[in-house]
Parts: structure tokens; sequence; C-alpha cells
């Protein structure tokens, strides 16, 4: 699949090979909604950029608002049966907004990031809220705040429609976002998605709306675990004071990178086109973060080190990356780098440990892992390990193993799953 098609079927599936960033961190207060809100309006609007380096420092500061899309409910069925089926839950016209927002980057330097907001039409002027993390995807404009049909878009879409306002950020370096994408930095997907959370209630406040401080959090693949660390982050309070954790219900996600999904990658249980396009986004991701290599050529194969991080500076698409890498992770990566991967010490060990940490907690709330037995990107062993990671914390987690398919057919079949556990359990 390519990259701006999460769940469109083709031979890479879209996920994630690991997480990186230390889950909880010292973080400033969020900007409250009232003084987020000034300054923006429906259409397309935000301050200069004198203005918008003044205002980095509130974090969860709305900054511009676009409406990208309005649709009837007729037109939401019509775009999200393709990838999950002939919902009964499709019951309201949604509006889509594009927003951007003050954040921090992995340093904590203010920088800004983008996401979608869609707000259901008559479904009341109080909306529970569900976060939704996307999955892997190397390229810009490929994210739900820009591009339709891939997926990403329909799931927000599917959530909004059903009487929810959802919401779904593009992490770092996506979108509208500046910078590269720090790929599977936990702690950057946990800051944007909190601040994302602050500027939505203030673009609900615009349109006379109140968020209700529920949050139910889920997301696919790259997402799954991102969905995890951010449902912990709201039960500590790390999101704000307003907010509370509803529920939490990953799809898919590599919550064990040392101990499932290297395993796996390592042992050729997945697709090989898959393996080769996350181990390098990873690691090419992680290296600018943690640093444990100093030449590319210490980790990939010639020709490939001479051009592999270029690959993953946002303007190629997945497709680009696939053609001009090898077939294989054994052709790509150095003999070197493959035995580092198996027996990690120093900075690529803290790049793993420090991720393995999304499902290491006791939700107080209702939560279900999803996943599938035949997943050919993010072996099934990730699930099964988070479910034990949450048991060992005296929290007896369902895994529900929607079956013997593929990655994206996984989100396809537990997206609308999802959505029904959710609203059960806010009845």
């Amino acid at each position: 699949m390519r990259s701006h098609s999460r769940l469109r079927k083709h031979t890479a599936k879209s996920v994630a090979v690991g997480a990186a960033g230390a889950l909880l961190l010292a973080v400033a207060p969020a900007a409250s909604a009232a003084s987020a809100g000034a300054g923006a309006n429906a259409a397309e609007s935000g301050p200069g950029a004198a203005e918008l380096g003044r205002q980095h420092h509130e974090r969860g500061r709305l900054l511009s608002v676009t409406e990208v899309a309005a649709l009837s409910p007729a037109q939401v069925q019509a775009a999200v049966v393709p990838f999950f089926g002939d919902t009964k839950r499709v019951r309201y016209a949604v509006t889509d907004y594009r927003i951007t927002y003050s954040t921090v980057d992995p340093q904590g330097r203010p920088t800004t990031a983008s996401g979608l907001v869609a707000l259901p039409s008559g479904a009341g002027d109080r909306l529970s809220v569900i976060s939704y993390d996307h999955g892997t995807n190397p390229t810009r404009d490929a994210v739900a705040s820009v591009t339709a049909g891939g997926g990403d878009r329909e799931a927000v879409e599917l959530f909004a429609s059903a009487g929810y306002a959802a919401v779904a950020p593009d992490y770092l370096g996506l979108g509208t976002g500046p910078g590269v994408h720090p790929y599977m930095d936990l702690a950057s997907e946990v800051t944007a998605s909190e601040d994302m959370l602050t500027a939505s209630r203030a673009l609900a406040g615009q349109h006379d709306t109140n968020l209700n401080p529920r949050v139910d959090v889920t997301g696919f693949s790259q997402g799954g675990a991102a969905a995890m660390g951010f449902a912990h982050a709201i039960q500590q309070g790390q999101a704000g004071a307003y907010w509370h954790l509803g529920a939490v219900a990953p799809m898919s996600g590599p919550y064990n990178v040392r101990t499932a999904e290297i395993p796996a990658l390592l042992h050729n249980s997945l697709n090989p086109e898959s393996e080769v396009l996350y181990i390098s986004f990873w690691s090419v991701a992680m290296n600018r973060i943690y640093h444990f290599y100093d030449n590319p050529a210490e980790v990939f194969q010639q020709p490939y080190a001479s051009i592999v991080e270029g690959l993953y500076d946002g303007n190629h698409t997945e497709q680009d990356i696939l053609s001009a890498l090898p077939s294989s992770p054994t052709a790509l990566l150095t003999p070197q780098y493959l035995a580092r991967l198996q027996h990690p010490t120093g900075a690529l060990l803290k790049a793993m440990t420090q991720n393995d940490v999304s499902c290491d907690w006791h939700p107080n709330a209702p939560a279900q892992i999803y996943g599938a037995d035949g997943d050919d990107g993010v072996a099934f062993a990730n699930a099964q390990q988070c479910q034990a990671q949450l048991a060992a914390h005296g929290d007896r987690v369902k895994l529900v193993d929607v079956g013997d398919v593929d990655h994206n057919t996984s989100a396809e079949l537990a997206t609308p799953q999802v959505l029904a556990f959710f609203t059960e359990n806010e009845r």
C-alpha cells in the first residue's frame, strides 16, 4: 500500500517497527481553550510569522483553521463503505477542519503541527471525543488533514458521523508541520496529541460546541502504540486537568519493538517490502534522536547508504522509497547492524527500550486490544505482549483477534468494532 493510503491494499503495508522517546516527560501546562481560540475562523485564517513565533510557547494554541470538506450522511456513508463496510453508525453530516497549533519538538523546543478535526452537525452542543492516531506514513501531504481516500480521514469521518468530535493529529513533520517526521518517537506523538486536543476544544468553541472531558483513544499500526501512550498521558493528567480517559482500544500496534517486532523482522516472518520500509524509516528517524551511528554505511549497505536518509525527508512517497531500496532487509542492512539489532546495546538499546512502555501501565478505564493473527506487517506477538504487560499491572484486558487477515484488513475489520466498543462503554 502507498503512503497516502493506510488501508488500500498494495504489496507494502502501512505499519511501524518501533516507537522511540520516553512516554512520561515534564511538559508545560497546555494553554486554556479560551486563549487558544483567539483569531481563528472556520475558513482559512491565522496570524503572521511574527505572531506565530510569539505564540509558539503557548502549547495547544489554535493558530489556523481551514475547512477542507463538508459531507452529508450519504456522502459519509459512500466514503467509509470501501474501507469499513456498510456500517449502521453513520448518522450525522460532518464538517472536516484542518488546524495548525503550537506544540513542542522531541527536544522540547517550540514548533507547530497540524491535524484533522471532524465535527458532526445536529449531534448536540456537547460532544464526547474520539482521538485517532494514524499509521506509518513517510509523506508529508499523505495525511488525513490534507488528503482523502486513504482510510485515515474516512475513519475520522465515521467516528464524527456517529456523534463524536473526532480528532486526528498528523504528528510532527507531517501535514503542514515543519521539519522531518520523528517516526515513532512516542514522546512527541503524545505531546502532539495532547496539544491537538486543546486546540480542538478551541475550534469546537468557535462553533458553539463544548467538548466533554471524556476522551476515547484509538489508533492503527504506528498509531496503536501512540494511542496507548496518549491514553496513559491522559490518565496521568499530562493532557490537562480538564480531560479524563473514557476508553482505549488500539489496533495492530507495534508495542514491543525489541521483543516482538524486531524478532519477526529478523526471522523473515513479515512482508519483506514492509520490513525494508519500516526498519529503514525507524533507523533513520531514531538516529536523529538517539545517534547510534555516525555514518549511514555503518547500518546500510551501499549504494543505499548514500541515499536512504534523503528518502525520509517527507517529500518522497512510499513507492519512491521502495523503488529505491532493495526488496529484503538482508540486502539493505549491513551484517554488523543486523547483529546489533539482535543484541542491542547503548543508544540503540535505549531507542528500543524507551519505546516498549506504551502498554506498561494500568488503565483505569475500559480497554480492549485489537489485532490479527495473520498480520503480515506488525507481528501479532505485539498485541499478545501488550496484553501481558497490562496483565502484569493487574488489568485483564481482552485481546480481540480479527482473524487470519493481513495488516490493512485488520484495521478495516477492527475500526467499526472499536466504535461499537466506545459507544457501548459511554452508556
